[in-house]
């Protein structure tokens, strides 16, 4: 199988502290995976290297043949990120946002209002596509957020806690964007703590516990919510699920 990202030997470092210890890791081209761990594990961090905002302090990622040390920008082209920071300007409207990100990613005119439509559609905003966002809600600037990173038509999604702000409402509509993607074989990598919706969409689940992978198998080895979770708890001893795996009760 080929791997859209590999990375070898990756270290960072803040300071004195080790936020990600020599991890070894690939991503299959259209696989979608789920990260779970307990708060200071070294998840968002992960994902922060993966997307070129945070520089490794040893090691390399390669994505889709691309050094990212060697050409950052080139690499930036294939991933959309979805984080708890929304990026968008509140004077703008949906419309004028997905706009000014389309023509950040050099996409022809014709081909971004194109886009622009049909990611408003997907993610429920067509109606307020000419509304500034500073009179939208958590949710749906967070909906917002989605279209935007996918405004290019990137061939990897990260996302840190996607359903954070999302109401039941919002976040089907998200799923239902995630299910379009998997038809076109973009490789989705999410950062949660909501193990029951993760192992809804995701086809394989990763721990990782003080800067390490502690465990990485195929969703078809996990009989069910439950079993994940004790098998978390085996793993990150001490952590209390406030944040690495709640709603498991």
């Amino acid at each position: 199988m080929d791997a859209i990202i590999s990375a070898r030997g990756i270290q960072k470092s803040f300071g004195n502290q080790t936020a990600l210890k020599s991890i070894d890791v690939e991503f299959i081209k259209g696989e979608s995976v789920a990260i779970f761990g307990p708060n200071g594990a070294g998840k968002t961090t992960l994902l922060k290297v993966l997307s070129t905002i945070v520089t490794p302090t040893k090691g390399d990622v390669i994505i889709n043949g691309i050094n990212i040390r060697k050409d950052p920008s080139r690499a930036r082209k294939l991933i959309g990120v979805v984080s708890h920071e929304t990026y968008l300007y509140d004077e703008l409207t949906a419309r004028e946002n997905l706009r000014f990100f389309g023509n950040m990613y050099g996409m022809e005119k014709d081909m971004l209002e194109e886009r622009i439509a049909e990611l408003l559609g997907q993610v429920v905003l067509l109606k307020r596509g000419n509304d500034r966002v500073g009179s939208f809600s958590r949710g749906m600037k967070q909906r917002l957020s989605i279209a935007r990173a996918l405004v290019h038509k990137p061939s990897i999604l990260l996302m840190d806690e996607p359903y954070t702000g999302l109401d039941q409402q919002a976040a089907e509509a998200f799923e239902n964007v995630l299910r379009v993607l998997d038809t076109e074989r973009v490789t989705k990598i999410m950062v949660s703590h909501n193990i029951e919706r993760a192992l809804q969409i995701c086809d394989r689940v990763m721990i990782m516990d003080k800067g390490k992978i502690a465990y990485d198998n195929m969703k078809t080895e996990i009989a069910d919510a439950e079993s994940f979770r004790t098998i978390y708890l085996s793993l990150v001893r001490g952590d209390t699920d406030t944040e690495g795996v709640s709603n498991l009760r």
